[in-house]
């Protein structure tokens, strides 16, 4: 203990100051979260993204191209050509995702990729893949369980999915 003490005050020598990168690492950070903490810039909010405006033209003529090759699809499947049907429904797929593509679709766009989806799920059923048919089923109730604002038409074609879900269900098992 006498190798530790100076010997003219009494007084515990203190070992020199060294600056190791740990200590310099620690004043480091405490520096940067000092500046974090008392940092009074304000910076400019970054501005939202607009929702593209839907161009009429492209829009409703794409819309109108979906509400028609829907009505051929179910004319060419109710005539037996399955093959035919489902071209044209793969078709109206595509059509139906560039619809449904932006923020707010509108409720035609919507009613007419419905159709598509509930043809595409009669066609699977009719081929006995009840579980794709249920799937593509399930799609339309939940489309139209949360749209708003709901109608009476909304609220017919859940119904309609919900019935064909459960007629899936029935032959699923079997």
């Amino acid at each position: 203990m006498a190798a530790a003490m100076d010997r003219k005050s009494g007084i515990p020598a203190t070992p020199s100051f060294e600056a190791t990168p740990m200590v310099l690492g620690f004043l480091a950070a405490l520096a940067l979260l000092a500046y974090a903490v008392f940092d009074t810039t304000t910076y400019p909010r970054p501005k939202k993204p607009k929702a593209p405006q839907v161009s009429a033209t492209w829009y409703q003529d794409t819309v109108a191209q979906l509400i028609t090759t829907n009505q051929e699809a179910e004319k060419q499947f109710k005539a037996g050509n399955g093959k035919e049907a489902g071209e044209l429904v793969e078709k109206g797929e595509k059509l139906a995702a560039k619809v449904l593509s932006i923020p707010r679709p509108t409720l035609e766009a919507t009613q007419a990729a419905s159709d598509t989806d509930d043809l595409y799920g009669r066609m699977l059923a009719s081929n006995k893949n009840y579980g794709w048919a249920r799937l593509t089923f399930q799609k339309n109730a939940v489309r139209w369980k949360y749209w708003k604002p709901a109608d009476a038409e909304s609220e017919r074609r859940m119904k309609l999915a919900l019935a064909a879900i459960a007629e899936c269900d029935k032959h699923i098992n079997q």
